[in-house]
């Protein structure tokens, strides 16, 4: 088949806000614009209110004093400013970014992401790594500092390989993880290892978990996963149908060979699952069908989705 590539980017990709790097080094700046600002309140589980439809829900950041507080973390600049903060509690409706940001437009989607990883760092990253002193937040957020040293640690992102194994023409091969429902399939993944290419993770991660040797890795794009700051790079991958699998690892339970029809059909039917969500409901016995694909917020689905819909 011929090269194949995502008709538009990964969900939690599509956002075009601004960050406004510049505004993080003037501390005067943030405080100015505390008045005006909005603050998206997020749990310690990721979860964060919503209006009716859906929509991020901001809070006036008057409701938190009369400046940012010192773990509030500076997001954006739109038509004011954004930031955003962990509460213990959330009041009114919520949602489950997993589930829920397939609801929101593209800049909001990336306003959440930002928001999740950048708070679940903060969450880890209390002790300096160097020689375990406290740190303290800076740079609206962006840093935390050694009050001591003045010595700055920046967020952790872990980079994360994701690939679609195909078999350059009607069939891809999907990996059930031990502990999924039967059913559940996804694209195979692995996080980078130290002195490790992107291309050769994507070799590497896919022997383990299925024993077959790929190639041809070709790069697709990413997209950020903040469960809990992972940034996922999405690659293709030529692998042969006849070479047998062999679950290397441990970490997959089962891996199949799917083709394009199997897979336009789940597409089709709308089903999705999600992990540690419940299963969907659909019909049990005979009839149903063999295989469900990970849900519209996953780079893993925009994979499987521009494999099967690119004409072999």
């Amino acid at each position: 088949m011929g090269a194949f590539v995502f008709d538009q980017p990964p969900l939690l990709s599509r956002g075009t806000f601004d960050r406004a790097d510049e505004v993080r080094d003037e501390p005067d700046r943030m405080v100015a614009g505390w008045s005006t600002a909005k603050v998206l309140r997020v749990d310690a589980g990721g979860r964060y209110p919503v209006d009716a439809d859906g929509a991020l829900r901001w809070a006036d950041a008057a409701e938190f004093g009369d400046h940012p507080p010192a773990d509030a973390v500076f997001l954006a600049h739109t038509d004011t400013d954004l930031w955003t903060v962990r509460v213990d509690e959330l009041d009114g409706k919520t949602a489950d970014p997993r589930r829920g940001a397939v609801r929101l437009d593209p800049d909001e989607a990336g306003l959440l992401a930002t928001a999740l990883g950048i708070l679940n760092w903060h969450a880890t990253a209390r002790f300096s790594p160097v020689d375990g002193a406290p740190t303290v937040p800076a740079r609206g957020g962006w840093v935390r500092r050694n009050p001591e040293t003045g010595v700055d640690e920046f967020p952790r992102t872990d980079p994360a390989i994701i690939t679609v194994v195909h078999d350059g023409a009607d069939r891809i091969l999907l990996g059930r993880q031990a502990v999924w429902p039967d059913r559940w399939y996804s694209t195979l993944a692995g996080f980078v290892e130290p002195g490790e290419s992107l291309e050769q993770c994507v070799i590497r991660e896919v022997h383990e978990e299925v024993g077959i040797t790929v190639r041809e890795p070709r790069y697709l794009g990413s997209q950020p996963w903040p469960f809990p700051r992972s940034l996922m790079l999405g690659f293709s991958a030529l692998g042969d149908p006849d070479e047998p699998l062999r679950f290397l690892d441990g970490e997959i339970g089962d891996a199949q060979w799917f083709t394009r029809t199997e897979v336009l059909e789940a597409l089709d039917r709308g089903d999705e699952w999600l992990r540690g969500m419940p299963e969907p409901d659909i019909a049990d016995g005979e009839n149903a069908p063999r295989l469900l694909l990970p849900g519209s917020i996953s780079i893993a689905r925009a994979l499987v989705e521009a494999w099967a819909r690119t004409p072999a």
